[in-house]
């Protein structure tokens, strides 16, 4: 994930800077050395880490915080808020028409995943703010890119709009009177990119802006990319005038520099990170969230709202009063399961639990190997054996063990989890229930080696 080795350095910084108890000025600016070194590793531009460093400083050596009970939270508190402020402070949204259809166009390097993602955006507006969107195929020169935009759009279920190898112009004013007459009050235009920025790139989006007159122009760049993904905003909103960043791969071993020098050297919002492969790992860039989470204080707001994504509230309801009266059945398992998985990589929800939570599902992830042998046995169940696994003999899970390919031994295995998650239900039971999805740990989980 990016900023795991920002993360580690920062967190070392600040323990140093605890252990102390009492700071002096020489302890803050010793502290905001290894805090420049952090950020320039981490591939932060030069001049952004240096203003950075000179506002936490001007900030941490007053005497109202070196003679504070807890200096060191107080300097901690300063970068935190210092760093919302350079990422932007606030959540950035994308500009809604006055009148449907709202025009997004998608712009960016060849590459950086601007197809992918304009569907991702499209999907997330579709399923978290019920839209009608339509995707628009105007990169008319990569070869596949109109096929690649009808896969993710019917991936998505979102309908997709393409005059084949037109010009784009015309392709993008004839979607937004499609979208019109067919009631779509999104249309995302998925542009052409290039390898790298050039007169004839700029010159069609320049025509394409001109004519459509898009309510948002969203760049996207690549995380990966570091300094280059900056550079390159820089130049689309000098030549375009673009109205934010859709930031991606921030997933992969980015060092994240990008993140924290978008706002500050173009002046535009980062509105929404890439952070996987799946076509719904997309969500909203919210500044104090991500500083939080840099700093090694987690985002427990984020984390709420992807359970909250995929939590269904009957059957939480449901499954309390099952705990209550301790009859949590394989189906209950099975349900679990599926919740679990839409909730995508334990390694990417330990970013967002603070200090030690997060580093105890550091490197986990969901074995999908192992989550879909569990699925298949249960399947293989009928439902009287769902609900009352005590009546498994040997002759029925030889059947269960035949009908899913698997053998016995692999169904014995699921059904000792299982009463391990039995016991801790009386737990539970004899307890306070939380619908927190506490139920979740340990299944289908692995550790990375």
């Amino acid at each position: 994930m990016a900023f795991e080795g920002l993360t580690e350095k920062l967190s070392s910084t600040f323990k140093k800077l605890r252990g102390k108890g009492r700071l002096s000025e020489n302890d803050v600016r010793e502290g905001m050395r290894e805090v420049r070194l952090a950020l320039l590793e981490a591939d932060v531009s030069y001049k952004v880490v240096k203003d950075f460093v000179a506002k936490v400083t001007e900030r941490a050596v007053g005497s109202d915080v070196l003679d504070s009970l807890t200096p060191a939270q107080q300097v901690i508190k300063i970068v935190n808020e210092e760093m919302t402020a350079l990422m932007g402070g606030t959540n950035a949204k994308i500009t809604m028409g006055s009148q449907p259809p709202t025009v997004v166009m998608m712009v960016g390097l060849q590459g950086a995943g601007k197809t992918t993602n304009g569907a991702k955006l499209a999907g997330y507006m579709q399923k978290q703010h019920a839209k009608r969107p339509l995707l628009v195929a105007c990169d008319v020169y990569r070869p596949a890119a109109i096929e690649q935009l009808q896969v993710v759009g019917s991936q998505l279920n979102i309908p997709v709009f393409e005059m084949g190898q037109g010009d784009p112009v015309k392709i993008a004013q004839e979607a937004i009177k499609h979208a019109k007459d067919y009631g779509n009050d999104m249309v995302f235009l998925d542009t052409a990119g290039r390898l790298h920025v050039d007169e004839a790139l700029m010159d069609e989006l320049k025509r394409m802006k001109a004519t459509v007159h898009p309510n948002e122009i969203l760049l996207v760049v690549d995380a990966m990319t570091g300094q280059d993904a900056v550079n390159a905003a820089g130049a689309f909103d000098e030549a375009l005038g673009i109205d934010g960043v859709v930031l991606t791969k921030l997933d992969g071993d980015a060092r994240g520099g990008a993140a924290l020098s978008i706002r500050a050297t173009t002046g535009k919002p980062i509105k929404f990170v890439g952070t996987g492969e799946k076509l719904d790992m997309i969500e909203p860039f919210h500044p104090d969230r991500m500083a939080s989470r840099i700093l090694g204080m987690g985002d427990m707001l984020t984390l709420i709202e992807k359970a909250q994504q995929t939590y269904d509230e009957k059957q939480a309801t449901k499954l309390e009063e099952k705990l209550r009266k301790n009859k949590f059945t394989l189906q209950d398992y099975y349900d679990q399961l599926q919740q679990l998985r839409g909730m995508g990589d334990l390694s990417q929800l330990a970013g967002m639990m603070p200090g030690n939570m997060g580093r105890q599902l550091e490197g986990a992830t969901i074995d999908d190997k192992m989550m879909g042998h569990t699925e298949a046995i249960i399947l293989s169940m009928t439902p009287l054996e769902r609900e009352n696994p005590q009546i498994l003999n040997a002759s029925r899970k030889k059947r269960i063990a035949a009908g899913c390919g698997l053998e016995v031994v692999d169904v014995n295995r699921l059904l000792k989890q299982f009463d391990m998650m039995q016991q801790l239900t009386k737990q539970f039971s004899k307890g306070r229930i939380s619908r927190s999805g506490g139920m979740m740990h340990g299944m289908g989980r692995k550790k990375r080696k």
